[in-house]
């Protein structure tokens, strides 16, 4: 572990101490995963259900009050060093067992940030070296209205997925719905709502998916 030359060593043995409990967590919760190719570090009062539908690579965080549902017909993939950081949950489908999910994939080096939601009923990819900031939200479904007759609610949904290519950048707040793709190398400003695909090296900066320029 490397550290700023600019932290105390007091500070470091304090990350030291943290890591060091988490590591303790990931070596205990390995036992109950599919497969874990390496280090796992999990936060305090993580939660992880259906853990042998649940692939980590290595150096994979589940940081703090982090929620991560496993139970789906694909399973969940989490490549080498992906964080999933405080209190992100991802639920492929319903607590209960009535609705079954597709799963998620996430590549190399990705991260989700804080207070993220990832609804992966429908299946979500995410490339390489793709960073979310905090509070997205991805929804791989939508609910069906088109018969008026009846209640929505008894209609059920459709699940087209989400693909998030490589080398993308999520801004603060974004929400992404069903039946998107966002090419490689694309920038999504904070607060935007994606309802449509983005070419890629595209920037995205409102709320209404269009593209402003080109990188």
């Amino acid at each position: 572990m490397e550290f700023n030359e600019d932290i105390r060593k007091i500070d470091k043995l304090i990350i030291l101490k943290n890591a060091g409990i988490k590591f303790i967590r990931g070596f205990l919760l390995r036992l109950f995963l599919k497969k874990s190719k390496g280090f796992l570090w999990v936060g305090k009062r993580v939660t992880v259900t259906h853990g042998r539908l649940i692939n980590c690579g290595k150096n994979v965080k589940f940081e703090d009050y982090s929620e991560i549902h496993g139970l789906s017909k694909d399973g969940l993939f989490f490549e080498d060093n992906v964080t999933i950081s405080r209190g992100v949950m991802i639920r492929p489908s319903s607590y209960y067992g009535g609705d079954l999910g597709e799963g998620l994939l996430i590549g190399e080096n990705s991260s989700i940030g804080p207070l993220g939601y990832i609804g992966c009923s429908g299946k979500i990819k995410i490339g390489k070296n793709v960073m979310f900031g905090p509070k997205c939200s991805l929804f791989a479904e939508n609910h069906v209205f088109s018969d008026v007759t009846s209640e929505i609610k008894n209609q059920g949904v459709s699940n087209k997925g989400i693909v998030v290519e490589d080398d993308c950048w999520i801004g603060s707040g974004v929400t992404i719905l069903d039946g998107v793709t966002i090419g490689r190398g694309s920038v999504i400003g904070a607060g935007t709502l994606v309802t449509k695909n983005v070419p890629s090296g595209s920037v995205i900066i409102d709320k209404r998916s269009k593209v402003m320029r080109l990188r």
